[in-house]
């Protein structure tokens, strides 16, 4: 199974990509595991004038960009807080289920729109505080990184 990460907004060169790079990198290294990679789509941050039209058209192009075999889970403020292994259980239980791609939307400053989050097949929250979206692509990355651990039993996860 394919994973990717569907962004609004692009990280530019800098700590918080090389950082990105780094788990994206780790987590390349699980293929035995039936999971490929962690590609990473970037859209676009709208320049319309409310916050209801930004969100609007940049779920709109969430969507367009999402390969047409994937599996969508969210990353929202409105997800539910969920535990590592959890989290892990959750990407294995997609996996097993024959999933070509599990793709995973991070929604710009205003948020997810909620035709993406009407199409997510799970959303997940980091907590309740208000977290940058470029720093949430990295925790994202972690945690699929951490996930990948969980399942092959290597103890980067002491938990």
């Amino acid at each position: 199974m394919r994973l990717g990460l569907i962004c609004v907004g692009r990280l530019k060169a800098g700590p918080e990509r090389e950082l990105y790079a780094r788990y994206a990198e780790r987590v390349a290294a699980f293929r035995r595991l039936g999971l490929e990679g962690l590609e990473l789509k970037e859209i676009d941050e709208s320049k319309a004038a409310s916050p209801a039209e930004r969100m609007a058209r940049e779920g709109a192009a969430l969507l367009a960009a999402l390969p047409a075999e994937a599996r969508l889970a969210a990353f929202d403020e409105r997800g539910r807080a969920i535990a590592s292994p959890g989290f892990a259980e959750f990407i294995a239980a997609e996996r097993d289920a024959g999933r070509k791609a599990l793709w995973f939307a991070i929604g710009g400053s205003e948020g997810l729109d909620e035709s993406v989050r009407a199409r997510a097949a799970a959303s997940f929250s980091f907590g309740a505080m208000t977290l940058p979206h470029q720093l949430v692509r990295i925790l994202a990355a972690e945690q699929i990184y951490r996930a990948m651990t969980i399942l092959s039993g290597h103890p980067y996860h002491r938990g």
